[in-house]
């Protein structure tokens, strides 16, 4: 069974870089820009097929893919992608983040369709000698809302941001008895405490549970888009650490370490219709992160040509000058190279944890 996920696996992200590159190529045609080649993955062609004025193919490796316009950079004739006006790059450019975030959502909504009740993290108890009990403090039954600005959206979320909490202080917010309570600079910290069973243990003294409301129309809604919009958050939470020193390049993963991941989350499923839920709740959680990490404004990617575009936008506006094309090719090549440097080295670590 194992196989049978990891090909699932290998599927989905095929398909999300499918539906991302579809994006460009649906908008850029609606805005009668010349697509020269869609491509659905890297490296040798295994089939080529032309219609109409684009060459549709197939390539050898199923992690990747690219739509090629005429006249990215410069060149080619009225048709050509660098000759249109601000929005139709715009949306062109966004398209396919756009379709990764729409196709992430509707799995999310698919897999939430069967759902008889929906989890919140609250607070539970506390440990014996917890001194932040009360009115003015948290209590019993508070369910969470947002810990150091982000926000609780998903079970489990509490318990993610307060392990990496640092400090003596905390910023929470809590919902008690439909009151949204703000406690900005909360002296809670971590601290020696007892458990329940008399064993010794450092932490922050009060037990996260579960809350369950029952599912509706209105609140699965509520819930898929909330889960799209807490993947989103995942992100910045991502890089939040990163940047902090809790995590480092080594905790990226690439293409393999996704399909790895994934394929391990369906095989510790209990039964096969569990498993195939969690391979895709995952894939849809990639799709949101594809979306979000594509519109970030770094050359080579959809977000740094995007970017490039408010610059020359505001560079006309104010000097009635642009960037010179010759100049935004070259860093984007540059980048580019760089960011497949990347990919590699992640790969090779991805690689590297598989045999070890």
């Amino acid at each position: 069974m194992n196989l049978l996920y990891i090909l699932a696996s290998v599927l989905i992200f095929g398909f999300l870089v499918f539906i991302h590159e579809a994006g460009h190529c649906a908008v850029a045609k609606l805005c009668n820009v010349k697509v020269d080649e869609f491509a659905v993955g890297m490296g040798p062609v295994l089939w080529q097929r032309e219609k109409g004025e684009t060459l549709y193919s197939i390539r050898a490796v199923p992690f990747g893919g690219f739509c090629a316009f005429e006249g990215e950079d410069e060149g080619g004739g009225p048709r050509a992608l660098h000759r249109q006006g601000f929005w139709k790059k715009f949306f062109i450019l966004a398209a396919g983040s756009a379709m990764n975030f729409i196709s992430g959502l509707v799995i999310v909504l698919v897999i939430y369709a069967g759902a008889s009740g929906f989890l919140v993290d609250e607070i539970s108890g506390f440990a014996p000698g917890f001194p932040l009990e009360g009115e003015e403090g948290l209590m019993t039954g508070d369910v969470f809302y947002k810990i150091d600005g982000y926000r609780t959206y998903l079970r489990g979320d509490a318990s993610t941001f307060l392990s990496y909490h640092r400090g003596d202080t905390i910023d929470l917010e809590v919902i008690r008895g439909g009151e949204h309570i703000v406690l900005e600079d909360f002296p809670m910290s971590r601290r020696e405490y007892t458990g329940m069973e008399g064993e010794k243990y450092t932490g922050f003294g009060l037990y996260v549970g579960a809350k369950v409301e029952e599912a509706t129309i209105v609140n699965r809604l509520e819930y898929a888009w909330n889960t799209c919009l807490s993947f989103v958050q995942l992100v910045r939470f991502s890089f939040a650490q990163i940047f902090s020193g809790q995590a480092g390049v080594k905790d990226l993963s690439g293409p393999v370490g996704i399909v790895s991941t994934m394929s391990e989350m369906g095989a510790a499923a209990e039964t096969t219709r569990g498993a195939f839920e969690n391979i895709f709740y995952f894939g849809a959680m990639i799709a949101i992160n594809l979306a979000v990490m594509n519109l970030l404004p770094l050359p080579a990617l959809d977000g740094g040509r995007i970017f490039f575009l408010l610059v020359d936008a505001v560079g006309m506006l104010l000097f009635k000058r642009k960037v010179p094309e010759r100049w935004q090719a070259a860093i984007n090549g540059v980048c580019l190279a760089a960011l497949l440097a990347m990919i590699a080295m992640i790969t090779l670590n991805d690689v590297t944890k598989l045999f070890t």
